[in-house]
């Protein structure tokens, strides 16, 4: 009898945490700020991707102040099956599970647990001493062993944020080694051994350049999630759901889905001579987020997401760490990992990279007149790759990100033109005080 009061309180706590897991309220284009006329531009431009072939099938979204101004499907799941898209749909987000890592590496960062001048060496002591291959000289035959000299230096966890510790995908200077350790390629759903184990034997081989001297793609978050794992005392896939997923309430975001979310999962297409071909089961092609292993939790290239669940971990970036109430970040640790780190080292890659900088864990947006397209400089992404893309303007206020599976994607524009229609559509400033997380 004495547990019949309690009863509605637990009630009422459960209802809570459902509201506020809730999309972003949906408005008028025009009461943020935005032309309708203008946003339909960016409806009929995503539908045409579908009509042309250029996609089987996307999802598309957009908030402004905080608020849905367009969340649509387009298209077809699976064509096969003539499944159509639906905006639930779940998609493979690959790369975009870093900015995740990141954000997890930065909450213990704020608990005092990690300090980003640390060397990795200490949570992961594999890391005390490595090597950075040195290329054969001009002339030597290819079965020249590759040579080795001593890093300068540790390895930090801000360089593993940055890309700047020099630690590829085992396709640099000392390929032959990273395959035989098989050690290669950003894909491990199909792994039937820890990350952490992998990470271990990685320390050994020959790094592709020195710490800080380089910006490098590569492993280094797959690194931190290693790192999360070793303070944490939780795999990276409870963490995410216990610290940053459950909280925000992003139930579709996770590493493996469980058999009712099965339905949901968009196909795999690759872009050949201007057709789309149902991509391979297996590695990375269709993958194995379904029937896989289900023991490596890559922090680098592992999670299925919703474009509302990502979009909701962008608001939390965008209102300063704070989402409905849900504080994963202070608005200075966001700040530090929205700003450029690496100086000109990012935009060294080529010219696609020009005008753009590297923060902790994402791209940012230096230059407006050397990026050459409609934006605003501060604004922040990066992508997948199975050809997701997102990019948050604290500006303009504006969270964006279009969803498609397409690898390979066959030299796409889908994401130039998908940000073009997008800020052609603003046309005033955003409502004041829009967004504004609670502190």
């Amino acid at each position: 009898m004495r547990l019949r009061p309690i009863l509605p309180v637990v009630l009422l706590l459960a209802l809570a945490a459902l509201l506020r897991a809730e999309a972003p309220p949906a408005a008028t284009a025009e009461s943020v700020g935005l032309s309708s006329e203008r946003l339909e531009r960016l409806r009929a431009g995503m539908q045409r991707y579908v009509d042309d072939g250029r996609v089987a099938g996307l999802v598309s979204y957009v908030t402004r102040g905080g608020r849905v101004v367009h969340h649509e499907a387009f298209g077809k799941a699976d064509v096969e099956a003539a499944r159509p898209m639906t905006k639930d749909a779940i998609f493979r987000i690959a790369s975009q599970t870093k900015a995740i890592t990141s954000v997890a590496v930065m909450m213990l960062v704020e608990e005092g647990r990690v300090g980003l001048a640390d060397p990795v060496s200490r949570y992961v002591p594999a890391f005390a001493t490595t090597t950075v291959a040195v290329p054969a000289p001009a002339g030597a035959v290819a079965e020249t062993p590759v040579s080795a000299v001593a890093a300068k230096r540790p390895i930090t966890i801000r360089d593993l944020l940055t890309h700047t510790a020099g630690i590829g995908y085992g396709f640099g200077v000392a390929a032959a080694q990273w395959k035989a350790a098989g050690i290669q390629h950003w894909y491990f759903a199909d792994r039937t051994e820890p990350v952490a184990s992998v990470v271990e034997r990685m320390a050994a081989l020959p790094m592709d350049a020195q710490p800080g001297e380089k910006y490098v793609y590569g492993y280094g978050t797959v690194i931190l999630g290693v790192v999360v794992e070793k303070v944490s005392g939780l795999t990276l896939a409870e963490f995410f759901e216990k610290r940053i997923t459950g909280p925000l309430g992003m139930a579709d975001t996770r590493f493996y889905l469980d058999p009712a979310q099965k339905g949901r999962l968009t196909t795999v297409y690759a872009a050949k001579d201007g057709k789309l071909e149902r991509a391979p089961d297996g590695m990375p092609g269709q993958g194995h987020y379904v029937d896989g292993p289900r023991v490596a939790f890559s922090g680098g290239a592992g999670l299925v997401s919703t474009a509302r669940d990502y979009g909701r971990f962008l608001q939390m970036m965008l209102n300063g760490g704070v989402l409905d109430g849900v504080r994963l970040l202070s608005p200075k640790s966001v700040e530090l990992m929205t700003v450029n780190h690496v100086g000109t080292l990012f935009a060294e890659r080529g010219v696609a990279d020009a005008g753009k900088g590297f923060g902790l864990g994402f791209d940012v947006l230096l230059d407006l007149g050397r990026v050459g397209r409609l934006g605003s400089e501060g604004a922040f992404g990066w992508g997948g790759a199975y050809h997701t893309n997102y990019w948050v303007d604290p500006r303009e206020k504006v969270v964006a990100l279009v969803m498609t599976q397409l690898l390979p994607a066959g030299g796409s524009d889908l994401h130039g033109r998908f940000q073009t229609l997008v800020y052609q559509s603003i046309v005033a400033p955003p409502p004041a005080g829009a967004a504004a997380g609670k502190r």
